[in-house]
């Protein structure tokens, strides 16, 4: 693992900078698009649902894991800690997805939510929730800045930066032939792919060289508000959600299923602190009957299968909460829903 640089080609080796490591790289978001396709120049991955970690392996060999809005994230999952300094060159900076799967193989949101809001490295390991850290990019190797550099030039850098071994696991792609292989993930039960351009350098921000093939609708909301639950039901009825465009905040509706009661019950308790009298929505009027309102501070990830003609979901199931995102950067993503088998 010396010469990761001697990995590039020569005119990689020229794009790639010298510098000392960074404290903080803003990651490189995709672009949702239901204009799916094929070619030669891009190559195609399994879209996990988890959560994105960038982690920082310093020249001493320790690693900060961080999510996607600097959040310290080793507490959460310490096995991935101890597999990068046991695994992973000094001196590199990693992208990748933390996951945990369901019997199916398919990766599940919710399944991660005790991982994800631990509040100790040994709540964590109680919780016997197993995870894997699928890496994708290597930002930053041998004493260089690699973004400017192509992803398959950083593919090559990464592959040779870690010993590959669970839970650290090499993120697979197929080059070319991206509508046969977003078929086979949508028959599958996938959540779909991530296309990208095979030429592109790495963006710290959202880019039309990353893009999002999605086999079922899904995406962020910020938290407004929740109903009292009835009956036998406990803690909340459902959750009043939104996103914000043009700096204001949308009411896109209610999602009351997809919770157990220990959901339900943690959700009241981190909710009754954020209570308001007020709305919090600028666009669109929530019933007020049975409804407490909240400043918007907490970020759901929720399941639907269309939007509706007045900006609500239809069948949406909550997922779970995200940490990984400010409130204020949830907007409401392209619409169409995503076409799958």
């Amino acid at each position: 693992m010396t010469d990761l640089l001697g990995n590039l080609s020569q005119g990689d080796r020229g794009r790639a900078a010298a510098k000392s490591m960074p404290d903080w790289m803003d990651p490189m978001l995709a672009k949702l698009t239901h204009d799916h396709f094929s070619d030669e120049d891009w190559i195609y991955e399994r879209k996990l649902d988890g959560e994105r970690v960038i982690a920082y392996v310093h020249d001493n060999g320790r690693v900060s894991l961080l999510t996607r809005n600097r959040k310290k994230a080793n507490d959460s999952y310490p096995e991935v800690q101890e597999a990068l300094e046991k695994h992973a060159a000094a001196g590199c900076i990693l992208d990748g997805e933390i996951v945990a799967f369901g019997s199916d193989n398919i990766s599940d949101f919710q399944r991660l939510q005790p991982r994800m809001h631990a509040s100790s490295r040994e709540e964590s390991r109680a919780s016997n929730v197993k995870v894997h850290y699928h890496v994708f990019d290597c930002l930053y190797a041998g004493g260089h800045d690699i973004t400017g550099c192509s992803l398959q030039g950083r593919k090559k850098v990464l592959k040779a930066a870690v010993d590959w071994n669970d839970p650290i696991r090499w993120t697979p792609y197929r080059k070319a032939k991206g509508m046969e292989y977003y078929e086979e993930s949508c028959a599958k039960g996938w959540e779909g792919l991530i296309a990208k351009d095979a030429t592109a350098r790495y963006v710290h921000g959202r880019s039309g060289k990353w893009l999002k093939f999605k086999c079922v609708a899904q995406q962020e909301f910020v938290i407004g508000g929740y109903t009292e639950p009835k009956g036998s039901r406990v803690g909340l009825g459902a959750l009043l959600l939104g996103f914000y465009r043009d700096g204001n905040l949308v009411y896109a509706g209610k999602v009351g299923t997809g919770f157990d009661d220990e959901t339900l019950e943690d959700l009241h308790s981190r909710l009754t602190k954020l209570e308001r009298k007020t709305s919090p929505y600028d666009e669109g009027d929530p019933e007020r009957k049975g409804v407490h309102f909240v400043t918007p501070k907490l970020v759901c990830e929720v399941a639907f299968t269309e939007w509706t003609s007045g900006e609500g979901l239809r069948h949406p199931r909550y997922q779970g909460l995200r940490r990984d995102k400010k409130a204020r950067d949830v907007r409401k993503e392209p619409e169409g829903q995503a076409t799958g088998l």
